[in-house]
């Protein structure tokens, strides 16, 4: 991709990844990473981040005698994604404007 991701996009992302379903920190990495070149050490300290922001909350699984840690958005989490949201929609709004591009409402 030849845009940088900012942090509230990268966490908006992350958010959105992880509303549709509760997903192992390997798999959310995969799903950011078909989309976006980013590595595992960049998006680890994001995801303690949106955890001290109670945004995520995790949990340990067993899975092939190892330990899978899932992270699960909070109440305050759909909060702040819808809030993305809202946000994003602005923003591309006014990106598509100053681009010359057509709006589609």
């Amino acid at each position: 991709m030849t845009y940088q991701l900012a942090a509230p996009l990268l966490d908006a992302c992350v958010l959105g990844i992880v509303s549709g379903e509760e997903v192992y920190g390997y798999t959310l990495t995969q799903r950011v990473q078909e989309i976006v070149d980013i590595s595992e050490s960049t998006l680890y300290p994001v995801l303690r981040r949106l955890q001290k922001e109670n945004l995520l909350t995790t949990y340990d699984r067993p899975f092939q005698g190892r330990n899978r840690r899932y992270y699960q958005i909070t109440p305050q989490g759909l909060s702040k994604l819808e809030f993305y949201r809202c946000e994003w929609e602005i923003y591309q709004k006014q990106v598509s404007i100053m681009l010359g591009g057509k709006l589609n409402d």
